[in-house]
């Protein structure tokens, strides 16, 4: 039987598992493919997110007869306000919004038939979310991969909303596993917000280097740091660095960013290009050791759900 609460139905979904938008990660491929396996995929906008590239992701969805949601992020939006409303032309079932101040993207996403979600760090911010209207909060917790606030568990931070704040709540972080989603539907989440454990999916955006890299990684192999946000100049706030694995960029320049020149951010573009993860970034969060092969997201959604995989 599918595990199931009372938000995945009201949202058309046959399990309540939601791919994180990763920014880079998170295509029109990945997202159909999500949703046909009965989850919400979404597709993700990044730190380097432009309309054109939403539009091209969404064609992928084309022929799609299941729920979609887009995420975008807060400051992106600010600096490309076509990114919103290309997005909700679109018709996401689901549209996230986070990572900025501004809250009146909320009320457009209303008047166009969008449920609204957005990532908070912590309780603060779960309250002003919940008086702003948002629909659905996104407890991400410190465990999690790529950008957020590193302030408390997910667990933790899980417990400490739905315990106060009369919104519903989908936990992030550290969820890649049967018994981790089972541990927080039991604790009264209305579903998981998963990345990592689609992240080496064959229809994710990753190279195959990235997967590979991910697929070798164990808990204990990722990293807090701003290292690569100030190498590419991206207007991150000091208090939102990313989780990723640990590499030789971050072995010498974590902590100090400030020194990052014009001859380590060569090597870093080289590296890039190179598709060479010894130095280059791969986002990952604190449940990479369960990503251990590369597999279609169908299979990921039946291992998390604990059925015997559906097919490669």
């Amino acid at each position: 039987m599918n595990p199931t609460t009372h938000w995945s139905p009201s949202m058309g979904l046959e399990v309540p598992i939601v791919n994180a938008p990763m920014g880079g990660v998170a295509g029109g491929a990945l997202a159909a493919a999500v949703s046909r396996a009965g989850g919400l995929g979404m597709i993700g906008m990044g730190s380097a997110a432009t309309t054109s590239t939403l539009r091209e992701q969404l064609g992928l969805l084309d022929g799609l007869d299941r729920p979609f949601g887009i995420g975008l992020i807060g400051w992106r939006v600010r600096d490309e306000p076509a990114l919103l409303t290309t997005a909700l032309e679109a018709g996401p079932a689901l549209l996230s919004v986070s990572f900025g101040d501004d809250d009146s993207w909320i009320a457009r996403a209303h008047a166009a038939g969008c449920t609204t979600a957005v990532q908070v760090a912590d309780l603060d911010a779960a309250s002003r979310a919940a008086d702003a209207g948002i629909d659905v909060l996104v407890a991400r917790g410190a465990e999690g991969g790529g950008h957020g606030k590193p302030k408390v568990a997910t667990l933790a931070l899980l417990a400490e909303i739905l315990d106060r704040v009369g919104v519903p709540a989908l936990a992030a972080g550290g969820i890649a596993s049967a018994r981790a989603l089972a541990a927080v539907l039991a604790a009264g989440a209305a579903g998981a917000w998963i990345g990592t454990a689609f992240a080496a999916c064959r229809e994710s955006l990753l190279p195959d280097a990235a997967r590979r890299a991910m697929i070798d990684a164990q808990a204990t192999d990722t990293v807090v740091t701003r290292a690569f946000d100030v190498a590419f100049g991206y207007p991150w706030p000091a208090d939102t660095p990313e989780r990723l694995l640990r590499n030789a960029f971050t072995d010498e320049w974590d902590g100090r960013e400030h020194a990052i020149d014009g001859a380590a951010r060569e090597a870093l573009r080289t590296a890039i290009t190179r598709h060479d993860y010894r130095m280059a970034p791969v986002n990952a969060g604190q449940g990479v050791s369960e990503v251990t092969a590369v597999e279609p997201a169908a299979a990921v959604i039946d291992r998390l759900c604990g059925r015997q995989p559906s097919g490669g």
